[in-house]
């Protein structure tokens, strides 16, 4: 269907690009790329249409990003370049022309440009009400609905001044009908092909019923995060990450991010990770990923705080460009003792025994001993409770004793 509503479109941009060519500046006349009368006509000839059909198919073929204007020139667009191999560049350009429905089709010239804006805000609901419907729906139903959506817009901006105000020298005019504002948008979104309309009543076409159905997907998806944490403060937040698999994760970190401020995002991000909790810690600066650039100099600043070193360090390598796999390259020894420490504080709070084993395979140092020394050394706060989880969660008698031991030298700060 977007094929065949944009074919003529696409024909007279084809043209445009085989018959000018290069240099074809000359086509346009008005420094807007309109096309020119002589060019207009040689088109005409060229493709055995009208003239006005000519201008309608190039109009339109601008709307949909078939043809980029570029100052008081014209030059193909990336998806005239596409079209015949990539359906969705022909889905992306019929989405460009719906989404620019108000220019399609000429407004009423005797309604005022408020009037005209407000209906315009409003479709967008009509469209909805429509697309629920799934059929034909009296226009008198429409009108009733656009009237409703019209008053609210006008509730919704309305402000009441302070103070004392001089009495109106004029009467407010009255509002404007709608009805002929509702006509026109109907006959513009008909002649884009997301509707048909006639006998009274509207009915959205199936390639119309898909584009309003991918923009309320769109509306939701950015109005609630995927699991609902949306509103919470970070350290919930991440809280409510903390189950989730890596990519879902990294939705919900985005749908956070995108509902405030980045600089106060990621200050609570910091905070959280400053927390007792080294699960969050880690989750924080996973969230900080997300966010990129823009954290870089709150990252940096922390880099030098114990607790936060190894993460920061980490962070900023990656966002250098060094590899994730090689990232752990740029910590020394005993941050690195530090971070597996840590790590292994938010697996012995979160994880299962199994992981807290597997967690040891993970030490820069080749042996137990040498891990167990530099892990004391190291004095991380958790460590006590770390070398105990682990001890109990490991299966090998001898080593699990080691570990014990380990943390009871700890506890009472002996050797």
């Amino acid at each position: 269907m977007a094929r065949s509503g944009l074919a003529g479109a696409a024909r007279v941009a084809h043209w445009a690009d085989t018959a000018l060519g290069p240099g074809g500046d000359a086509a346009t006349a008005d420094g807007k790329a309109t096309l020119a009368d002589a060019t207009a006509e040689r088109a005409a000839r060229d493709l055995g249409l009208t003239v006005a059909q000519v201008r309608a198919d190039w109009d339109t073929a601008r709307l949909a990003g078939l043809v980029e204007v570029h100052g008081d020139s014209a030059r193909p667009g990336w998806r005239l370049r596409a079209w015949d191999r990539d359906d969705s560049a022909v889905l992306r350009g019929w989405v460009a022309l719906f989404d620019a429905w108000s220019l399609a089709h000429a407004e009423p010239v005797e309604h005022e440009p408020a009037a005209v804006a407000e209906v315009v805000s409003a479709m967008p609901q009509v469209l909805s009400f429509l697309q629920l419907s799934a059929g034909p729906v009296p226009v008198e139903q429409l009108l009733d609905l656009l009237e409703q959506r019209v008053t609210e817009l006008r509730t919704e901006r309305c402000e009441i001044p302070y103070g004392p105000q001089p009495e109106p020298v004029e009467p407010a005019a009255p509002d404007a009908p709608l009805a002929p504002l509702l006509d026109w948008a109907l006959h513009a979104l008909a002649s884009v092909g997301a509707l048909t309309y006639g006998d009274g009543q509207a009915t959205l076409t199936p390639l119309g019923n898909w584009a309003v159905w991918v923009k309320l997907e769109q509306i939701c998806v950015a109005a609630q995060s995927p699991a609902g944490n949306i509103e919470a403060v970070a350290e919930e937040m991440l809280r409510g990450c903390a189950q989730l698999r890596p990519n879902a994760a990294r939705a919900e970190y985005r749908a956070w991010l995108a509902a405030r401020p980045v600089g106060s995002a990621v200050t609570e991000l910091i905070d959280a990770a400053r927390g007792d909790d080294a699960l969050l810690r880690g989750l924080a600066f996973e969230a900080l990923r997300v966010v990129g650039a823009p954290a870089e100099p709150d990252v940096r600043a922390v880099a030098d705080e114990p607790t936060l070193r190894p993460y920061a360090l980490l962070w900023l390598a990656e966002h250098d460009g060094v590899d994730p796999e090689d990232a752990h390259e740029v910590l020394t020894r005993e941050e690195a003792t530090w971070l597996w420490v840590d790590t292994a504080a938010a697996v012995a709070d979160h994880g299962e025994a199994p992981m807290l084993v597997r967690h040891l395979e993970s030490a820069v140092q080749p042996t137990v001993p040498m891990l167990l020394d530099e892990v004391r050394a190291v004095g991380h706060p958790r460590t006590v409770q770390v070398l105990v989880a682990l001890a109990a969660a490991h299966p090998d008698p001898a080593l699990a004793k080691a570990v014990r031991r380990a943390a009871f030298q700890v506890h009472t700060g002996g050797n």
